[in-house]
Parts: C-alpha cells; structure tokens; sequence
C-alpha cells in the first residue's frame, strides 16, 4: 500500500452524520454537510447524504463540479461569495449561493435568465466574526432590492462564527439573527426558506437547551469528519475522532542520536538548536511534510515528539525502537491538516468500510425542501 495516504473510515462518517443530524433534527435544525475538506470527494458527501443532510455544501467550483460528474444531484449551495468571473458557472452547477455585494448578486441574475433558471440568494450577516457580511442595519434594504430582482429568489439569511475572528455563537447572537430574519419578512414579504445560525462552532448553543428561534439550518463539517468542537478542540460525546487518518512513512532512522558538528557560514546560526537532543529518543524522518498537510495540525502518536519538519520530511523523536526504515506511523489531524492533505496532490486516498454508500441507488439527499444554508 502506498504512502502518504489517508485512510477513511467511511462507517465512521456515517456514523458521525446520523449522530449530528438526529440531534439537530430533533431540535427543528436541519443539517447542510459542508464536503470542502475534503475536496468535494464523491463517496464521503453519499456517505453524508445518506445519513440523512438535507443537501450538501462548497466553497470551490471544481469540487462542486466533482460531484456533479459522479453524478451527485441533490442541492448544492455555494458558500464562499462567489467571484463575478463565476458567475454563470455558479448557477450552472448550484442551485443557490451565499451573497454580501449586489453587483454579484445582478451578475448571477443575468445569468440566471440566460439559463432560463432561478438562483437562490442566501444574504450572509456580518454578526462579529469579520470574515463576510452585510452589516444588519443594511440587510433589510438589499434584501428588497434581490426581491425585486427577475432571475434571483431571496432564499434565507445567514452568519458565520469563529472562523476569522474566533467569535463564539451564543443565545444571543441567535436571537438577534431570528429578529432579523422576522425584520427581513416584514419590510420584503417573502417567507425566509432558511435561517442558517452558523457551522460545527454552533453545536453546543444548538444542544444545550437554547431556543432556536427562527434558526432552522447549519452548515456542518468539521464535527461529522473528525467529531470534534472547533473551538475547544474537544471530542463531541458519541462521535468517532478517528474516520481519517494520515499515514506516513519512515524513510531514514538515527538509531544513536549522534548531535553531528556543525561548521555555520554564519556565527549567528551556530546559536540556533537545529537538532535538539532528545534524551533517550531517536530519531526518525518520514516522507511527509509541509507541502502535504498542516505539520502543527497533526497529533503525536504517544511516545513520540515533533522535532521539525521541512516542505517534505517531518522529523520526529520517538521511544519506538520498532520504527524501522519502510515503517508506518498513523497521525490523527485538524481540521487545517485534514483540508490541506486531502487537497494534495501526492497523498493518496484510501477508502474503508465504504459499501454501504458504493451500492447506494440513490443520491438525492433526504430534505423535503432545498438545503440551502
């Protein structure tokens, strides 16, 4: 089996799913499986589809344009505003979109009459985060104006926490966002489809006991594929940590910890500790490194310390006298770690436990209503 790859666990995600969307759908929220993590991999989004989201979610075209040829078609929303350049691509393949600027929202318009298609508009908030938004005391009138406008519906509303400014929902950043939700009803008319109160950082407002108001939708990744909060860092109860998994492999062993001398062009650089002296550790390199993952995003296997890394090794301390040249090591990773090697090019995915999605009839995601977040 080659290396580096990633092995996943695709029971786990399953699992993962069912457990976040029973929850939530008990409690009036439907679930939006957000697939960017994972490059828009095919059997992970039927995997979350068929434990029941209600439609999936991306943040780059060509992901979106991956499932579409795997033939996935079940409601995608476009998440990351889109850029004009892709404009008629976007209501190609999309059936909505989140929006903050009106000259977007008309070019997605235009194109969507030249397609002979209605686009959904989704208007994302600005509620403390900084990363997108409109401020609230202007959603009401842009809101009037998409309205107004042939070729867009107005479809929901939305905001976004702890991704820029690491800003935490709350019961009252919920409630401000059902209020704007009842305001936008009442200056434009149409009922908002979807309140969508934010991502996985929502999770312990949503499962505690809060009134969820007009919120209705949340767009979830990183806690159905790795069962963690974002923001603590914690494992959520009765998820799996585990579905995927990076695997490396050792290339060249130090046996005896030999500190080499060093002879520096520069006095300055003779003070720096490139090797450190792990004490009763060896050292260990692996094929892996910066150009395949987030180094900082993985976790040490026990036994083992980070020592550095370079674009394409990773050099490690261990107490494992077994790791031997053409060894393994397994590493669980972040959600940073987890995005960038799934994106690499050279890490191979390798999928286990994946016939339940394979065999599949259908892929058309559970909603009774467009999953739009």
């Amino acid at each position: 089996m080659s290396s580096p790859r990633i092995e996943v666990d695709v029971s786990k995600v399953r699992h993962n799913t069912r457990t976040i969307v029973g929850r939530l759908n008990a409690r009036g929220i439907s679930v939006t499986g957000v697939t960017k993590a994972v490059c828009g991999h095919p059997i992970i989004a039927r995997a979350m589809l068929d434990s029941g989201v209600a439609g999936l979610a991306e943040a780059r075209l060509s992901n979106v344009q991956r499932l579409r040829k795997a033939g996935v078609t079940c409601p995608i929303t476009f998440i990351r505003t889109p850029m004009l350049s892709q404009a008629d691509d976007v209501v190609r393949v999309c059936e909505a979109s989140y929006n903050t600027e009106m000259t977007v929202i008309a070019a997605l318009a235009a194109a969507a009459i030249r397609q002979n298609k209605v686009h959904g508009v989704i208007l994302m908030v600005e509620m403390g985060d900084r990363r997108e938004g409109i401020m609230p005391k202007d959603l009401g009138d842009i809101a009037l104006q998409v309205v107004n406008m042939p070729g867009v519906a107005l479809k929901g509303i939305g905001a976004n926490f702890a991704c820029l400014s690491g800003i935490a929902p709350n019961a009252a950043n919920m409630q401000t966002l059902s209020a704007l939700a009842n305001n936008v009803e009442g200056q434009c008319g149409p009922f908002l489809q979807t309140v969508s109160g934010g991502n996985s950082a929502n999770l312990p407002w949503a499962l505690e006991g809060n009134a969820t108001g007009r919120i209705n939708d949340l767009r979830i990744g990183e806690a159905i594929l790795l069962g963690s909060d974002p923001i603590s860092g914690d494992q959520i109860g009765g998820m799996f940590r585990d579905a995927f998994t990076l695997v490396a492999e050792v290339v060249e062993t130090d046996v005896n910890s030999v500190r080499p001398s060093l002879s520096f062009a520069d006095a300055k650089l003779a003070k720096l500790c490139l090797v450190p002296n792990p004490g009763d550790t060896t050292r260990r390199i692996l094929a892996i490194g910066h150009q395949d993952t987030d180094i900082l995003g993985l976790s040490m296997p026990d036994g083992n310390v980070l020592i550095g890394a370079t674009s394409d090794h990773i050099v490690i301390g261990t107490k494992h006298a077994t790791l031997r040249v053409g060894s393994e090591m397994r590493f669980q990773m972040k959600y940073s770690a987890l995005m960038r090697a799934m994106a690499a090019p050279d890490v191979e995915i390798k999928l286990l436990h994946d016939g339940a999605t394979r065999h599949r009839r259908g892929i058309q995601g559970t909603g009774g209503h467009l999953g739009l977040v």
